[in-house]
């Protein structure tokens, strides 16, 4: 052999384990979030020498940043470029599932899983991955498809990490559980495998052992920033179903998510998902910040008009969110999300109302609203959003605005402020119907007694709705259920014990339920109408009304 021929085959040894040292790097700068770095490295083992898998890699990364165009380009350049050529049939074969076409991908698959040796599994785990990682996921086709893996490989440790993202995708924890820990047993450098375990404590809403899971993973690697992602999920997750650490918590979430800003990476895709993670702690100001920073590095990117809508709203400029949503709402290619429509409906009503607060523009109201209702019938339970919006009209007293607010909300059974939002609805069309010179609406009232009926059916032990369904019917001249209201909250009342029924506001209501219910009975049942007028008598033995029935039942 020539020195020339061995010169080359020297060389061509050389790139080859330099390119594969430096796929391996890819790999784990994709597993710790670090989308840019990984990018650069694929790149640059691209130009290198023409891979396939470095070009599968490289779409799937851009798949992750739903950059589907260049995910596209990479896929079809890398059927053609050796070694890896058939990863990317898998990654083309996403795309299909994507766009909906389940023959196409399955197609692509097995293109990509022909002729695959007994003991591979490589491409079975991509397809796996393919499967979840869709528009729609599909955890059924995923498991099948990932336990042929396993039958091939038992103790492969990315089969069973992926195993684990399927069962755990597919709500069965206990599996999930298994297969993560034995992911983590077979490779202990799989640091990701350990974190999951974390995850499934945080899906089950186990958050302090969630935290100390995740903190486990930092004393084995402090530098993997997903983890920080995880604790600032976590910590909103606290925050959000504890209010009295609400505060704290939330604070906890945005250090965490800097950190793990910190150790990935600040590009245009991050800072977005940065900016989302914003929007769901409710820091305006720094979405402020940061959609600024997003607009100096890429001013054309049309999402970044959402995020300065959502901040400019929420920091008062009116003018700049209306400005910023419209434009974002108008463009038929971008992916119009149920906030984007509630958010400029707001805008819309906010800038309808007087600066005391005290009065709305009917027609501005009226059409902020219908631009709220696109976005709850995009999202129903994005209704959850709307509380405070109700609230602050019912404290102003404007009841009528307040109602159509809370009617949105009031129906769905599955958001947290069900049973809050029944109760403000229910009291804004009372309000709304029970003012001087008011002629009430049959109908709103009748809305108002099933939203009260609502509120008992949820929570039976809560008496101010007995109270007001009472009330209600009263104006609805319904005696029957106007009197069985009234004696059921003075049952409910009475079950709290002696302390509450002596509370002197207890007392005024005590008072009217019995003069009310007199009434009704003065009609049908002297004897028992006597009998209540004598209860508001032992209460207050001067109350003018029962001693003048009293006198008239003689």
């Amino acid at each position: 052999m020539n020195k020339f021929k061995i010169f080359s085959v020297a060389l061509l040894a050389s790139v080859t384990v330099s390119q594969a040292q430096d796929l391996n790097q890819a790999k784990k700068a994709i597993d710790a979030e670090q989308f840019e770095n990984a990018k650069s490295i694929l790149k640059s083992i691209i130009n290198t020498k023409p891979s396939g898998r470095a070009s599968f890699l490289l779409g799937n990364v851009y798949l992750t940043q739903n950059i589907a165009d260049s995910a596209k380009i990479y896929f079809q350049k890398g059927l053609s470029a050796g070694e890896g050529a058939k990863l990317n049939y898998i990654g083309l074969g996403q795309l299909e599932l994507d766009n909906g076409n389940i023959a196409a991908a399955q197609t692509n698959f097995a293109l990509a899983s022909k002729d695959v040796k007994k003991k591979d599994v490589e491409e079975f785990v991509y397809i796996g991955k393919a499967y979840m990682a869709a528009n729609k996921p599909d955890y059924k086709s995923a498991l099948a498809i990932l336990s042929r893996a396993k039958i091939n490989n038992p103790q492969d440790a990315q089969v069973l990490l992926e195993l684990g993202n399927a069962f755990y995708g597919d709500k069965n924890q206990n599996e999930a559980y298994v297969a993560y820990r034995g992911a983590f047993q077979a490779d202990p450098t799989l640091i990701r495998a350990k974190m999951q375990l974390g995850v499934l404590l945080k899906g089950a809403k186990s958050y302090d052992e969630a935290i100390k899971a995740f903190n486990e993973v930092i004393a084995v690697n402090p530098n993997y920033g997903p983890v920080y992602r995880e604790l600032a999920e976590t910590y909103y997750n606290i925050g959000r179903n504890k209010p009295s650490k609400s505060v704290e918590s939330m604070k906890s979430a945005i250090n965490f998510y800097d950190k793990y800003m910190s150790l990935t990476d600040y590009s245009i895709t991050s800072r977005m998902r940065h900016a989302d993670f914003l929007v769901l702690v409710g820091d305006y100001k720094a979405l402020e910040i940061e959609a600024n920073k997003m607009k100096q590095l890429d001013n054309v990117n049309p999402r970044i008009l959402r995020y300065l809508g959502y901040a400019a709203y929420e920091n008062g400029n009116l003018d700049l969110a209306k400005t910023s949503l419209e434009s974002f709402i108008s463009n038929p290619a971008n992916k119009i999300i149920a906030k984007d429509y509630i958010t400029l409906g707001l805008v819309k009503i906010k800038k309808g109302t007087s600066a005391d607060g005290l009065s709305v523009d009917p027609i501005a109201f009226k059409e902020g609203l219908a631009i709220i209702k696109k976005g709850i019938e995009l999202l129903p339970i994005a209704a959850e959003e709307l509380n405070e919006v109700g609230k602050k009209f019912f404290t102003q007293k404007l009841f009528k605005e307040a109602a159509s607010i809370f009617e949105l909300s009031s129906s769905n059974k599955d958001s947290r402020n069900y049973l809050d939002d029944n109760v403000y609805y229910g009291l804004s069309l009372y309000y709304d119907n029970n003012r001087k010179d008011v002629k009430a609406d049959p109908i709103a009232l009748q809305k108002a007694d099933a939203a009260f009926a609502n509120v008992i059916a949820a929570s039976p032990g809560y008496q101010e709705a007995y109270l007001y369904r009472a009330r209600t019917n009263r104006l609805l001249e319904n005696d029957d259920v106007m009197v069985k209201s009234y004696q059921d909250y003075i049952d409910k009342t009475t079950e709290k014990g002696a302390e509450e029924v002596a509370k002197p506001a207890v007392k005024t209501k005590f008072i009217e339920a019995y003069n009310n219910i007199a009434v009704i009975y003065s009609k049908t049942d002297k004897v028992k109408a006597k009998e209540y007028l004598n209860k508001t008598l032992a209460i207050d033995p001067a109350n003018q009304y029962a001693l003048d029935a009293l006198k008239s039942l003689k």
